[in-house]
C-alpha cells in the first residue's frame, strides 16, 4: 500500500448525509473526523492500492502520544463509522 502522495484531482470523500460528521482537510490524503458537537473523533486517511483506494481509520491515543489504527476499509464510511462506535 502506498499513500496518496499526489493529491491533484483527489476530492474530500463523499459520507452520507445520515452520518452526523464533517471531514476536514488535515494533509494530502488525510482528513480529520469531526463530529457534531465539533471535536476530532480520528482522522481518515487514504491509501493507494492496486485495486482502488483503502481508507485507514485512525485515532490519537495520548497516553503514548501516538496515532493507532484501527482498520483499513475499502469504503470511507465504513472507516468514519468505525471511529464513531469505537469510542
Amino acid at each position: 500500500m502506498n499513500l496518496i502522495a499526489d493529491t491533484a484531482g483527489y476530492e474530500t470523500p463523499e459520507i452520507p448525509d445520515q452520518i452526523p460528521v464533517r471531514l476536514a482537510t488535515a494533509a494530502p490524503a488525510l482528513w480529520r473526523v469531526i463530529d457534531r458537537s465539533g471535536r476530532v473523533i480520528g482522522h481518515l486517511q487514504a491509501m493507494a492500492e492496486a485495486a482502488g483506494v483503502r481508507y485507514r481509520a485512525r485515532r490519537f491515543h495520548a497516553p503514548s502520544r501516538a496515532f493507532r489504527d484501527l482498520g483499513e476499509f475499502w469504503s470511507a464510511a465504513d472507516a468514519v463509522d468505525c471511529l464513531r462506535f469505537a469510542r
